[in-house]
């Protein structure tokens, strides 16, 4: 099967490819809006291709032939924020424009990642695919408007398509230049390592669903393949099954990097906001459950924690000293 991911180079497209090519032999095309040349030394089984999201007929060439678009490329939150213009032209309008490709291509199943932030934010309390969606700020309102294409072109069967809500991800990149180093668990890992500190921006007692990248990855392999009895109408939560507050996250590190390395590092909290522990946080996978997908056995939690210390210190260590 040939798979379309676009986003290819970034945090979790780098290491979605090298799942999906080392655990299923599919044939992978890794999108990148620049010009990256050859396949990259961290996965050279790998295709490339340039995404020039404002050309119809690069978006088809490139979904031509293709069984399974992954469509990860997007505007982060706090670009969004800087320009919410340009959240809706990218997250939005290139969107329809590769879904539109896609379908034209003749591509089976277009899979879209979309963001727990639709449920508002903070979220608490159980949360299930039926919950409203009440979305904050441009990146999130631009994610919801995404989803309402690719579900509309499932409603209307064009296409499979699959929105998947992805909670907060955690892990080591594929390779040194993914931009991952503004995700919470990621960030508190590199100073860690490189300043033997780690400084909460707030009060610490929020809840928040967190995954590790491995389970990510491992079921958007799944659903590349899932068979279309088991789509349903295509809403798929994606979380960890764990919601600690970040102050637990925080101190579940600091015990990792000492069992890694034998050093501490001290937690410092800029206390912002509530200092009252937040509600229960609950987000639950149901859809993912019923189509009989196996989600959030806890059993990469702290694996991924230890590989994402190594990594830091291995690239970043160095340069601190």
């Amino acid at each position: 099967m040939k798979v379309l991911i676009t986003g290819g180079w970034g945090f979790l497209g780098g290491r979605l490819a090298q799942t999906l090519i080392s655990r299923a032999g599919h044939k992978v095309l890794l999108g990148s809006r620049e010009e990256k040349g050859d396949s990259p030394p961290w996965l050279p089984e790998a295709e490339v291709a340039q995404t020039t999201w404002k050309s119809v007929a690069n978006l088809r060439a490139i979904c031509r032939d293709v069984d399974v678009v992954l469509h990860l490329a997007a505007m982060n939150a706090r670009d969004c924020m800087v320009s919410p213009s340009a959240a809706s032209e990218f997250n939005v309008i290139a969107t329809e424009h590769l879904l539109s490709a896609a379908v034209n291509a003749g591509v089976k199943r277009f899979i879209y990642l979309s963001t727990a932030h639709v449920y508002g934010t903070p979220i608490s309390g159980i949360i299930t695919e039926e919950s409203p969606t009440v979305p904050i700020g441009p990146y999130a309102n631009s994610k919801l408007s995404g989803e309402t294409a690719v579900r509309l072109a499932h409603e209307q069967e064009d296409i499979e398509g699959m929105v998947v809500r992805l909670s907060n991800s955690y892990g080591v990149p594929a390779h040194n230049q993914a931009d991952c180093w503004m995700l919470l668990v990621n960030d508190l890992c590199r100073k860690a390592v490189s300043t033997k500190r780690m400084i909460i921006h707030s009060s610490g007692l929020q809840r928040r669903d967190f995954i590790p990248l491995a389970d990510a990855c491992s079921v958007l392999a799944d659903l590349v393949s899932l068979p279309t009895s088991r789509i349903g109408n295509g809403v798929f939560n994606l979380g960890g099954g764990w919601s600690p507050t970040v102050l637990e996250m925080t101190e579940l590190l600091r015990q990792r990097l000492h069992l890694v390395t034998g050093r501490w590092a001290e937690i410092r909290r800029e206390a912002k906001g509530s200092t009252t522990i937040s509600a229960s946080l609950d987000y639950q996978m149901n859809n993912l459950l019923a189509a009989g997908l196996r989600v959030g056995d806890a059993q990469n939690i702290n694996p991924e924690i230890d590989n994402l210390i190594r990594f830091c210190i291995s690239h970043f260590l160095e340069s601190s000293m």
